[in-house]
């Protein structure tokens, strides 16, 4: 039974979140916020001071990240119940998440729709992934042996390898640029490789909003992260507009140096690439396809989490409504920017 008054503890080190997820949560009847804070270890200090009913919880978090804080939420506050609040949507990550010992998983990008869903599910006792992972039957299967036995086996050699290739459609230059940083912070903070390649303009906002957030120069020296001018990056692929058959291996010698590294260490390779509106027209259409087509192949090759980012603007028509259509097919799934 869900109880008529619900306490809740907020952690995400990112204000701006923090302000959405209190708005969306304070619209559920009976849902009382009782404290916010910024990083793992304050996590686990209130949890246990406090004893909330539920703690939506962040993944990539300072001091301990939000899964290893889950595991001492466990002992040190059984009785409350964890959502995760993540942009990180590796099937590997949720199925740690859940073996921590939380209840439910909700994308931030898709959490105007399903945050109070899952906040309502794990309420009641039930468990909840975020829908477009959720469907797949690797993901059914792994949801039934946690719930089960807490302990599943690591993936064979030989298991298919996870991959993500996402569209972003951004409404302004800010929200682009929002959305990468976001993209890239979540990235680094558990570990991972990242990829940023955009405009000269786009990329000198994405360094200096990432250099707020996370230890760029670290990255950098340590092979984790690598940012390129998306035009110089395109000039491989096309000459005087034209498609010069790029090859998917000439595409994936980009990313070769980030995809060792992260093998090393066990981590997976994020990449967000921005689409100018240049190359969005009716003639250069079969030009656009290629470039994700080649994307695709380096997302599954790697078991890459791919973010390719669109502005608005660049559909202006009809025209350019139907590569539009095109471009989100090609893609797992279409996220509004």
């Amino acid at each position: 039974m869900v109880p008529s008054s619900i306490r809740v503890l907020l952690v995400d080190d990112y204000e701006p979140w923090r302000r959405f997820a209190s708005s969306t949560l304070q619209k559920k009847p009976g849902v009382r916020l009782i404290g916010e804070v910024a990083d793992g270890l304050q996590a686990v200090q209130k949890s246990e001071e406090l004893r909330p009913d539920l703690i939506v919880l962040d993944i990539g978090l300072p001091t301990i990240n939000g899964i290893e804080a889950a595991r001492r939420i466990r002992e040190h506050a059984p009785g409350s119940k964890i959502l995760f609040f993540s942009e990180e949507r590796s099937a590997d990550v949720v199925q740690e998440a859940l073996q921590a010992g939380a209840t439910g998983y909700v994308l931030k990008s898709d959490a105007a729709l399903e945050l109070l869903p899952a906040v309502e599910a794990v309420l009641q006792g039930e468990q909840f992934v975020f829908s477009t992972l959720a469907a797949q039957p690797s993901i059914k299967e792994r949801r039934e042996r946690v719930l089960v036995s807490d302990v599943v086996p690591p993936p064979s050699e030989n298991a298919e390898i996870t991959h993500c290739h996402e569209v972003a459609l951004y409404p302004d230059d800010v929200s682009l640029v929002d959305g990468f940083v976001r993209f890239v912070e979540c990235a680094l903070k558990l570990g991972n490789s990242a990829i940023v390649l955009a405009t000269s303009s786009h990329k000198a906002a994405i360094l200096q909003k990432l250099k707020g957030v996370v230890n760029v120069e670290a990255a950098v020296e340590q092979g984790n992260f690598v940012a390129a001018d998306i035009d110089d990056t395109l000039s491989a692929f096309f000459v005087d507009n034209l498609c010069r058959g790029p090859s998917a291996k000439n595409a994936a010698d980009l990313f070769e140096e980030a995809a060792k590294v992260a093998e090393r260490e066990h981590r997976r390779v994020a990449v967000c690439s921005e689409c100018t509106s240049t190359l969005v027209t009716e003639a250069n259409a079969e030009n656009v396809m290629l470039l994700e087509r080649v994307f695709n192949d380096i997302a599954k090759r790697y078991g890459a989490d791919i973010l390719c980012g669109y502005l608005q603007s660049a559909f202006p028509n009809k025209d350019s409504s139907l590569i539009l259509r095109k471009i989100c097919a090609a893609h797992s799934s279409v996220r509004e920017g």
